[in-house]
């Protein structure tokens, strides 16, 4: 009977194991001086809302997986772009996510939302103090946008 119920519990672990939102591998950290760097609350911004007021993002770490996840609103209109996922690999420059970024731009692609999923890439390029979106792949209606995730996290010249 113990063998019994030990095998459906095994057969029930190996199940969510495969079911999306269950099982999810731990973030591989190639390099600990840029996860560190990566932990926290940043400013975040798509140059086409504001570059005057920046939005947040937070990345935090549950169970060896970092989580992605924020917003900048415009306080024009009714624009935004938001950012939700995880980081499946930090190397020394870059960062790799997987999840969601949806972006809604009055004056790009009609005013509608556009919504991007899957793997994208953030890097530092030269002596710059952010990581920027790699991927252009001109989801705005052949428009390439401009994501950036910045290193500070507390400036107190910075408006939020």
């Amino acid at each position: 009977m113990l063998l019994k119920k030990t095998c459906e519990i095994a057969i029930f672990l190996m199940i969510l194991s495969i079911i999306p939102g269950f099982a999810q591998e731990r973030t591989k950290i190639n390099d600990t001086k840029a996860k560190k760097m990566l932990v926290g609350k940043h400013l975040f911004s798509l140059q086409w809302i504001s570059w005057e007021y920046f939005g947040l993002v937070n990345v935090t770490e549950k169970a060896g997986v970092l989580y992605l996840k924020g917003e900048q609103n415009s306080r024009e209109n009714d624009d935004f772009v938001s950012i939700d996922g995880v980081i499946t690999t930090v190397d020394a420059k870059s960062f790799t996510f997987e999840g969601t970024i949806i972006t809604k731009v009055s004056h790009i692609n009609s005013g509608e939302e556009c919504i991007r999923e899957g793997a994208a890439t953030f890097a530092i390029k030269g002596n710059r103090k952010y990581w920027r979106l790699q991927e252009e792949d001109k989801p705005f209606g052949g428009v390439a946008g401009a994501w950036y995730i910045f290193f500070l996290k507390n400036d107190p010249v910075i408006n939020f």
